[in-house]
């Protein structure tokens, strides 16, 4: 797989589950770059700093963190200007198996995705396929 994904945000407070999934992207030539948060404070200050090189494609959000946890990273994340959030992918990715989570996941309009954990090479194509061949992305 090697596309022309620029960067992907990955916001999860638990390190080994990070450095898996920077593993599967990485062994999968999925991006040019991984920016990794721990919370959804980190992720906010980082999307409110970013040059337009910076702004990730994707981003893959926990729910449960500290500090700020994905539903409170969402109610920050549309307070963003709309150019820094036009083009992101936004996928919940959890351990949840509340039905109630994915409801409200998939009701909010800045998620694209909810998936559960851990991420996989056909999670990644399969976001791939969705959201970056319909938009035009040419794919190496």
């Amino acid at each position: 797989m090697s596309t022309k994904i620029n960067t992907v945000l990955l916001v999860d407070d638990d390190k080994a589950t990070n450095f898996i999934h920077e593993l599967i992207i990485k062994d999968n030539n999925y991006c040019d770059k991984i920016v990794t948060k721990y919370d959804g404070e980190q992720a906010i200050e980082f999307l409110e700093s970013a040059n337009e090189n910076d702004i990730p494609d994707i981003v893959f959000l926990d729910i449960n963190m500290p500090k700020v946890d994905g539903w409170e990273f969402l109610e920050k994340y549309k307070e963003l200007p709309k150019g820094k959030r036009a083009q992101i992918i936004v996928v919940m990715l959890t351990t949840s198996l509340n039905a109630n989570d994915k409801e409200r996941a998939l009701s909010n309009k800045f998620i694209s995705e909810f998936r559960n954990k851990p991420l996989t090479k056909e999670m990644l194509t399969d976001i791939e396929e969705k959201y970056f061949k319909k938009k035009g992305v040419v794919l190496n």
